[in-house]
């Protein structure tokens, strides 16, 4: 198991699946599904930053049907 100190949106509340974010101890952005804690996603910060800009642009928005 990782040591990383992952966070849950706040939106999440008490919600048992969500997507928690870390970062490890060279700057990468790890992201992984609370249902599914062994798989890990790593990427770069600017590109998770660009990722979050554009779902809140609602550039994903299509895709869940809104």
């Amino acid at each position: 198991m990782s040591s990383h100190i992952w966070q849950k949106s706040s939106y999440s509340g008490n919600a048992a699946n969500c997507v928690n974010i870390a970062t490890d101890g060279e700057g990468r952005v790890r992201i992984r599904e609370s249902d599914a804690p062994d798989l890990i996603l790593t990427t770069r910060p600017a590109d998770f930053g660009a990722f979050i800009r554009a779902v809140k642009a609602g550039a994903f928005d299509a895709l869940a049907g809104g």
